[in-house]
């Protein structure tokens, strides 16, 4: 249903926007790739009609959050607005609209465990909120899976503890393996939500993840299963 009311209400400049993007992002496989722009498009169109934001500025923003993100573009935080300004000048969207867009893409990106990221519309916090919760609950755990074999990180090193960064330049360099990034972000997700609609969507996609990394730890060691204990003649 939601898919369905967005198609129909979509602006031609959203649909304009969105086949760019789409055209771009189509072939990427680091969990950054069309369909997470889509699904993003929906939960804030979805979070923007609930919070009585501007759906036009929101979707817009959700279809270029990730135009350019700085993971590929060597830490470069600027280039994504940059990009996010340049197609919606060729589209010809109002100026004031790209304004605000732009403010968006500039401010969404988590910076780490301890530095807060307040946006500044309500309609950059329902794109925030919907970002943040395609990082988390199932698909989270696929796309953290996906991007760090892209980036060719070890899924664990049990003697690699977790960092909770306190600047933006420490969590760029971070090296780290992928679980350790379910302590270093996906975790804190849950309570960094900005509407009562992403709040609530995110505390049963927060308990599965922590479901399965507790799933995951366990299995680590097949000797901390009973039945395999048992196996070993221990008692």
């Amino acid at each position: 249903m939601i898919a369905m009311a967005l198609a129909e209400d979509s602006s031609d400049l959203a649909s304009r926007v969105a086949e760019h993007v789409k055209s771009k992002f189509l072939e990427e496989s680091s969990g950054h790739d069309w369909h997470h722009i889509d699904r993003v498009r929906k939960l804030a169109w979805q979070i923007a009609g609930q919070e009585g934001a501007n759906q036009e500025v929101t979707e817009l923003a959700a279809l270029v959050h990730d135009i350019a993100d700085w993971k590929f573009h060597e830490g470069d935080d600027s280039i994504g607005p940059r990009e996010a300004e340049r197609l919606l000048a060729i589209e010809l969207a109002p100026k004031d609209v790209i304004a605000q867009v732009v403010d968006i893409v500039r401010t969404i990106s988590y910076k780490g465990a301890g530095i807060t990221t307040p946006m500044n519309t309500l309609e950059g916090r329902c794109v925030q909120d919907a970002d943040r919760l395609d990082a988390v609950g199932a698909i989270g755990i696929a796309r953290c899976f996906a991007y760090g074999g892209h980036a060719g990180r070890q899924m664990y090193d049990p003697n690699v503890p977790p960092v909770l960064h306190a600047t933006a330049e420490a969590n760029k360099a971070s090296k780290s393996h992928s679980l350790n990034h379910f302590y270093e972000k996906l975790f804190l997700l849950k309570d960094r939500m900005n509407t009562a609609a992403g709040k609530r969507l995110a505390e049963e996609r927060h308990l599965f993840m922590e479901e399965f990394v507790s799933r995951f730890l366990s299995e680590w060691d097949p000797s901390a299963f009973p039945e395999n204990e048992k196996m070993n003649g221990t008692p």
